[in-house]
């Protein structure tokens, strides 16, 4: 316990981070549809997150290198607090698709900060509990945040406020933590011949994966707004599949562990696909069904991710593992762009449960892959591949600095990336001589 309280500054700066996360993403679809924005506009903000998300993930290490640590990470946070404030005075769809984009871009590299400085505290021995311990809060925290919802309706300007307070909030505990900066942060690479190589069920999958989650992600809370359910009822509702999938990745993962992991794969989306199904043609679902349901439902789409990584794992050559899911996080981002955008257009077309056809046809995308690569190459023993390690997904994407947290991660790997990294950076043009000194080179 003695290095969880050292880092407990960082674990409220990222709880705060992901409570504000989480209420700012279900407030938005739920304004935004009161409004009358369009399906179209109301997808397209979790379009714009994902752009904005992976495109944090690649430059926020060059940013951090620029100007430090503490320096991006107040600009992440306020950055972040201003949107939610802009969010309430632009009550426009032209408006809040960029500002979502560069919510997204500020969450990320906020995140990448903390999670670099929790990185840096962490050792071999200690990784694992310091990655359950940070997993645990921010699932914890988006329930919250996701739950304080069901406290008023979405109307006027009190959770926009209590949004960007958060965010600022997020600001105090790093600011005023005595740890020492971090090194420079890790950054995502896409090598997808590598990757095709390696896993081609994961490239796929992933990206299918990443079409699924964020529509749902993006548009469940559209989804119960348009078919009656009250507020209080779509933030349970988005919460408990949250929660189910968290919790569900744990047997699920032991059982990945004992068989052929494509199979487990295709047992969750064939649960995933039929739930969705029964979404899909239940125009006249009560609210506790469609709540049983979608909880359910979550519990399937939210464990897929772990599944995929564990498996491109498996094939991946040793000291690969931060390469291999760096660019599998970069493949979810991208159907993550993709996912929010035809389930928009579907639910126009036809009618709200137009979102589960969408992630219904993703999983059945994904059994077909699945069960036809089966027939191409035969599974790793289980005794010659690495235990499966739950990891967080669904609230948001990981980062790479969460990656390096993983306890599957070798020390020398972390070490060689940043190697690489720093090399990359002496390689570039020398920094203005007369630059003040960054502050960041001296303890907090």
């Amino acid at each position: 316990m003695r290095q969880i309280f050292s880092i407990a500054a960082l674990l409220a700066g990222s709880g705060l981070l992901l409570l504000a996360g989480g209420l700012h993403g279900l407030l938005l679809p739920l304004r935004g549809s009161a409004e009358g924005f369009s399906d179209t506009s109301l997808g397209l903000l979790g379009t714009g997150w994902a752009v904005g998300y992976v495109a944090g993930c690649i430059t926020t290490p060059m940013i951090v290198s620029r100007v430090g640590h503490i320096r991006s990470f107040g600009v992440f946070c306020s950055a972040a607090s201003i949107v939610v404030l802009l969010n309430l005075l632009i009550l426009h769809p032209g408006a809040w698709i960029p500002l979502r984009a560069l919510s997204g871009f500020c969450f990320a590299g906020a995140a990448m900060v903390v999670e670099s400085w929790l990185n840096e505290r962490a050792t071999p021995e200690t990784r694992g509990r310091i990655f359950g311990f940070y997993t645990m809060i921010n699932l914890a925290a988006t329930t919250v945040g996701q739950m304080l919802l069901t406290l008023g309706a979405p109307a006027g300007y009190l959770f926009f406020v209590i949004g960007a307070i958060v965010y600022s909030l997020a600001l105090l505990p790093t600011a005023l933590s005595t740890v020492a900066a971090p090194v420079p942060l890790l950054h995502s690479r896409l090598d997808i011949k590598m990757l095709w190589t390696n896993s081609p069920v994961a490239v796929i999958s992933v990206f299918l994966v990443g079409i699924s989650n964020s529509a749902f992600g993006t548009l469940g809370a559209v989804y119960g707004r348009q078919i009656g359910l009250s507020v209080g009822n779509i933030a349970i509702m988005m919460s408990v599949a949250l929660l189910v999938g968290a919790l569900i990745q744990v047997p699920i993962g032991l059982l990945s562990d004992r068989m052929d992991r494509r199979i487990v794969l295709v047992g969750i989306g064939s649960a995933g696909c039929g739930i969705g199904a029964l979404l899909a043609i239940g125009s006249s679902l009560p609210p506790l069904a469609v709540i049983v349901l979608v909880a359910a439902f979550g519990g399937m789409i939210y464990s897929m991710y772990p599944v995929i990584v564990a498996h491109a794992n498996d094939y991946t050559p040793a000291g690969e593992f931060l390469k291999t899911s760096g660019g599998l996080l970069l493949l979810f981002g991208a159907g993550s762009i993709v996912g929010p955008i035809l389930a928009a257009a579907m639910m126009t077309i036809t009618t709200p449960q137009g979102l589960f056809a969408v992630t219904s046809a993703a999983h059945a995308s994904l059994i077909a892959f699945a069960l036809w690569r089966m027939t191409q190459r035969k599974s790793i023993a289980p005794a010659d591949r690495d235990d499966f390690v739950a990891m967080p997904s669904g609230v948001r994407f990981s980062t790479p600095e969460t990656l390096a947290m993983d306890p599957r991660v070798e020390e020398s790997e972390v070490e060689a990336e940043y190697e690489e990294y720093e090399a990359y950076e002496e390689s570039r043009e020398p920094a203005d001589p007369h630059e003040s000194p960054d502050p960041d080179t001296s303890r907090m």
